[in-house]
């Protein structure tokens, strides 16, 4: 029988009122405890073991994070190596983020791979849908990525975008949202 974490890591829609909902607050109960503690690390080492424990997954050593960084549950983050992250970045990572190696991601990047349906009758549904951004991918500062787009290799993303879509490799993205304005 699949959890509500299988479910979701599948992007699954789940109500609210599916009776499993509240293992999900449980686990970001859990998350945010360990996300204080990387909050609070003195080191990129004890930063990176802190953001391992939170995954569930070893964070590799030429990865770098700077604090502080922010997750709502991280068992369904998967990072690459030589990947780097800048300060006061959230991800949002029920529906799964997957960041390949090599990716940079400027200051107050927020990833959400999470939404709801716009209709009041079905707003409590949590709609799953994974995040990609792949190899070489670099993100500038304050850029937003929404749920179920792929970032693709070696691509751009200018600082303040909106990425609502799907982006080309090796191209240049900017504004909001986000649309293709180079290829590189």
């Amino acid at each position: 029988m699949k959890t509500i974490f299988d479910r979701l890591r599948a992007n699954e829609e789940v109500a609210m009122n599916d009776p499993d909902y509240g293992l999900i607050g449980a686990s970001v109960e859990t998350t945010m405890r360990l996300n204080l503690k990387l909050n609070n690390a003195q080191d990129l080492d004890e930063a990176r073991h802190y953001l391992s424990e939170i995954t569930g997954t070893v964070v590799s050593e030429d990865t770098t994070v700077f604090t502080p960084f922010y997750t709502n549950f991280g068992r369904h983050i998967q990072l690459g190596s030589n990947v780097f992250i800048n300060h006061a970045c959230s991800f949002l990572d029920l529906g799964g983020i997957v960041i390949e190696d090599d990716v940079m991601i400027g200051p107050r990047v927020n990833i959400t791979s999470e939404n709801h349906p716009i209709a009041t009758s079905t707003r409590n549904t949590l709609i799953p849908q994974k995040v990609t951004i792949k190899k070489g991918a670099w993100l500038g500062a304050n850029v937003t990525v929404l749920p179920g787009v792929t970032i693709g290799e070696h691509a751009v993303i200018a600082a303040g975008a909106v990425v609502n879509k799907n982006v080309e490799p090796k191209s240049v993205y900017a504004g909001v949202p986000a649309k293709k304005i180079k290829e590189l």
